[in-house]
């Protein structure tokens, strides 16, 4: 895990993406990318069509707002590079995405590009099928050396975030695997706990919870009472008829957490 991609933009979830994002990249001695994205608004022609256009104002406001981040970043000893894009902001950053090892965005929206709330991460998470670093706009950092939560179901999408996390994991002081169980687990979090043994990682099984409220309630609930530094689960990974118990975990967590989460789509 050593290409940290960034999505740069002004609005209200930068500033915590980029601590995030510098937290990561210093702790794994990685490589940042700063996507610089620029989003048309929708414009009418003399004919009567709708057309996205670059304001002049958006433009300056942007490459203002990108100065601000490169001497932000000219006071930490990272390699950065940058990349510009202009468009629909999931498209731009699934493009940017293919030789990333994890991506930094925003859990929630704020404003302006973000207003769809957790559209723009559910929408990213699903078509880029690699790690999503999701953050909300209050945090101020991420603990790599701290206590990390594995929400563990059993799932295709579960093992992958496990496995994308491992990097991050092996740095953690407390990796806790907490399996909720709604009657489907098929690879119990013992046969994981064991798994990430082999890899360096010694990750304690909290007691099988079985399902009783819907199970994002329960991993921010149980978040919450350990307090623990991240959350790495899988994104978006059960069938329509089980998202409204399951499938909907992901986007109960964007919506609510106010700690940052790992989360991948395979």
């Amino acid at each position: 895990m050593k290409n940290i991609l960034l999505l740069v933009h002004e609005d209200a979830g930068q500033d915590a993406r980029l601590k995030v994002a510098l937290d990561v990249v210093r702790a794994l001695d990685g490589h940042l990318v700063c996507l610089d994205l620029i989003v048309p608004v929708p414009a009418s022609d003399p004919f009567g069509d709708i057309r996205p256009v670059v304001t002049e104002s958006e433009q300056l406001r942007e490459w203002s707002h990108r100065r601000r981040i490169e001497e932000s970043l000219g006071q930490h000893d990272v390699a950065v590079d940058w990349i510009e894009a202009i468009g629909d902001p999931a498209e731009c950053l699934v493009r940017a995405s293919v030789l990333s090892d994890l991506v930094v965005i925003s859990s929630v929206g704020a404003h302006g590009l973000f207003s769809d709330g957790t559209a723009l991460a559910a929408d990213v998470i699903v078509r880029a099928q690699h790690p999503i670093l999701a953050v909300p706009e209050a945090a101020t950092a991420i603990n790599v050396t701290g206590h990390v939560l594995v929400a563990w179901d059993g799932s295709r999408d579960a093992v992958a975030a496990m496995r994308a996390a491992i990097p991050l994991l092996r740095m953690a002081q407390t990796t806790t695997l907490l399996e909720i169980d709604d009657g489907s687990v098929e690879t119990p979090a013992e046969e994981a706990a064991a798994y990430l043994g082999r890899h360096g990682v010694l990750a304690n099984v909290r007691p099988k919870h079985l399902l009783v409220q819907t199970a994002g309630t329960m991993i921010l609930a149980e978040s919450e009472r350990k307090a623990v530094d991240y959350v790495v689960m899988g994104g978006f990974g059960h069938s329509h008829i089980r998202e409204a118990l399951f499938g909907g975990a992901s986007r109960t967590m964007l919506s609510h957490s106010k700690i940052p989460m790992l989360l991948v789509h395979s």
